[in-house]
């Protein structure tokens, strides 16, 4: 089956097969939020991103197998309403950006800087801070050794824009520039985007966009 990243909350989840990762797609909760489950193929370790909700559903979806880890990308609560529930079942360590980590109910274990790696089995991913949406929010980026970059925005990128900095002005100027040049200035076009809600995108399919939204200030 081809991947889409098109889910629906109720139905099941997308599958994205990379040659040392598998990136299961899954659409939760009233807010439409989509929650990731990332597994090492060569280990079979598990690590979820995002226990927004519906904590049966992301347990169904972990398996039996377990996750060693759960990442919080930011501090809002239609992101972690089924993490302490998945940490309980599950007793995986939690990471969360530095200074996002103060506004999540559950503790986390790790405090995430920006450039820090976070691991799943073999896997890497590097963890880039986008201050803006909230003041700890994180990505993470995976660099395929066998094909191009695939990256875990949160709230911080969609396709057509960036996340909500409710019109101030100098969140929406620090979001759209670390977006810019921690993501965009480094990353190729080909990089597939997963955001928080809605469908996938690439940087390539948003990159001309830049100029456009810097304009109209959201």
């Amino acid at each position: 089956m081809t991947y889409s990243g098109a889910v629906k909350v109720g139905g099941p989840a997308d599958v994205h097969e990379l040659g040392d990762l598998m990136i299961s797609k899954v659409a939760v909760g009233p807010m439409d939020n989509n929650a990731y489950l990332l597994r090492c193929r060569a280990t079979g370790e598990q690590l979820l991103i995002d226990a927004a909700a519906e904590p049966s559903t992301l347990l169904t979806l972990i398996g039996d197998d377990g996750i060693k880890s759960v990442v919080t990308t930011h501090r809002h609560g239609d992101h972690w309403q089924a993490l302490a529930e998945v940490v309980a079942a599950t007793g995986a360590t939690t990471y969360a950006g530095r200074y996002d980590a103060e506004g999540i109910p559950v503790p986390t274990d790790v405090p995430v800087e920006d450039g820090d790696t976070i691991t799943v089995g073999r896997v890497e991913l590097t963890a880039r801070h986008l201050v803006g949406h909230t003041p700890g929010s994180i990505a993470l980026v995976y660099d395929d050794p066998h094909g191009h970059p695939h990256l875990f925005t949160g709230d911080c990128l969609f396709p057509g824009g960036i996340g909500n900095t409710h019109k101030d002005p100098k969140a929406f100027a620090s979001l759209l520039d670390d977006v810019e040049t921690k993501l965009f200035a480094v990353l190729p076009d080909e990089t597939w985007v997963y955001p928080g809600h809605g469908n996938d995108t690439t940087l390539g399919e948003e990159r001309p966009k830049l100029p456009e939204w810097r304009a109209r200030g959201w």
